[in-house]
């Protein structure tokens, strides 16, 4: 399988035994969600993890979840209301509520979120589940009347958002800090950040690690408009991208998530960062032992569109059948796989630029289709090499040696490639790459295999991929 798997832990899954199931049936990634909880809580997780490592020798990633600034509405008098479609309701600071007298009041205590607010903009509520739009500005960035567009309950203590509007709030708050800090300390791999507008919400992140000497994959969240437009950008900087597509699809019309969907991992491959998609992606196997049709062509369609990762939340945390919600994963990814790469026909071809190591890494693949190798082996210090020979999909699964330690865990999130510690005394990379291949029992004899390496020559001042060699077992 070259899907990755992304398995959230939760009251379901936090115990050895379920955990050990899942890995498994293919979770290479576990997600820990600091929404609900902080990092002292998550001490004894990621413990059990580290000995189900141990046990399978498999490298396993664990991955903390920034919850970010969730926006929710304060103390709604007479909530639940029962909201008719046309209805009209006000929105606005605490201190405005004097100002309403026949309509309910919906307080909300940030006022930069209201900044800018103005007639014929859309407010979501409940999870999207109640839709307004600004009526009138009854004073300006402080005071509305929003007329409802379908019915539904109105409770206190809910979410809301502003799609398509710039939150003018800084997606790296202080408890993400905190457990920033606390994640840390405990042993985390990596970090999901939530509410992503702008590359510098990402760069928050990274210098408050490099502070503290650090250095963790961040994943960046799609899930607001903004980020969507700033893809590119946020590209530059964040070490991944997950779409998000619950929040997302708040944010923006629910028929344009798809391509939406589509366009982000479509970028994602052109700048050699790994994509996951999340949300709902078995959803019904939360409380059924197999999911629907629609959920299994969800999951396909992902694969198909190139994702490399496929995440489960409450499915794995919360739900029945958290280590079958895996294995099915599993199986859509063995069944897809192959008509993915009968599709593209070939390792995708780069787009016209000064690029050797690119065009080095895709005759690579060529070369390893040409000979029907079994598999490619690259050696990569960080993992930038390695990369470059996933972004063009070849058929064969991508072995990468590393001597770092920390390399294996961003390794995970990328489709078909396998992280393997290698053995830094010997000195020429090549000469690692042919080591393995030579004493490890999973290749076999009378097969061609392509080597790629990096080994600096005179006239380099850095290591970089310079190297690709048939190598007859």
């Amino acid at each position: 399988m070259r899907t990755k798997i992304v398995a959230t832990l939760g009251p379901a899954s936090d115990n050895i035994e379920t955990i050990r199931k899942m890995v498994g049936n293919g979770a290479r990634v576990l997600r820990l969600n600091f929404s609900h909880s902080d990092a002292e809580t998550f001490r004894p997780l990621v413990k059990i993890i580290r000995q189900v490592e141990e046990e399978t020798g498999i490298p396993l990633t664990i991955m903390g979840d920034l919850c970010g600034p969730k926006i929710r509405v304060g103390v709604i008098e007479g909530a639940p209301l029962t909201i008719e479609q046309g209805a009209k309701v006000a929105l606005g600071l605490p201190e405005e509520a004097s100002e309403i007298t026949d309509n309910p009041f919906i307080t909300l205590e940030k006022p930069e979120l209201l900044q800018g607010l103005e007639k014929g903009m859309l407010v979501s509520l409940s999870d999207g589940m109640l839709q307004f739009e600004v009526a009138e500005v009854l004073k300006e960035n402080r005071l509305f009347l929003l007329e409802s567009h379908n019915s539904g309950l109105l409770a206190s203590r809910k979410g809301i958002t502003f799609p398509g509007k710039h939150m003018a709030l800084a997606a790296f708050t202080e408890k993400d800090r905190n457990d920033l800090i606390g994640g840390l300390e405990i042993g985390i791999d990596s970090f999901a950040m939530s509410f992503v507008q702008t590359r510098k919400d990402v760069e928050d992140v990274k210098n408050e690690m490099q502070q503290r000497g650090a250095w963790l994959p961040v994943i960046a969240k799609i899930e607001r408009q903004n980020a969507v437009d700033n893809i590119e950008d946020i590209l530059q900087v964040a070490d991944g991208i997950m779409v998000a597509r619950g929040d997302l699809g708040l944010e923006c019309k629910l028929s344009a998530v798809p391509v939406i969907q589509k366009k982000i991992i479509r970028a994602c491959r052109h700048f050699q960062k790994p994509v996951i998609v999340a949300t709902q992606m078995l959803l019904s196997m939360v409380k059924n032992p197999i999911p629907t049709r629609a959920e299994a062509n969800d999951v396909a369609n992902a694969i198909m569109d190139g994702a490399d990762c496929c995440m489960l939340s409450e499915e794995t945390a919360i739900g029945e059948y958290p280590a079958e919600a895996v294995g099915f994963i599993n199986e859509i990814a063995n069944e897809t796989e192959p008509y993915f790469l009968e599709r593209i026909d070939g390792p995708f071809v780069p787009a016209k630029e000064s690029n050797p190591i690119k065009y080095l890494s895709y005759s690579a693949c060529l070369l390893a289709d040409n000979i029907d190798s079994p598999a490619i082996l690259c050696h990569s210090r960080s993992g930038s090499s390695a990369r470059i020979i996933c972004s063009r999909r070849p058929s064969q699964l991508i072995y990468v040696l590393t001597p770092d330690a920390s390399v294996p865990a961003y390794i995970n999130f990328f489709w078909g490639m396998i992280p393997v510690l290698t053995d830094s005394q010997i000195p020429v990379h090549r000469k690692r790459l042919e080591k393995f291949l030579e004493e490890s029992k999973i290749f076999p004899r009378g097969k061609g295999y392509v080597l790629v390496s990096g080994q600096p020559t005179p006239g380099q001042t850095e290591s970089k991929t310079n190297e690709v060699k048939l190598y007859y077992k």
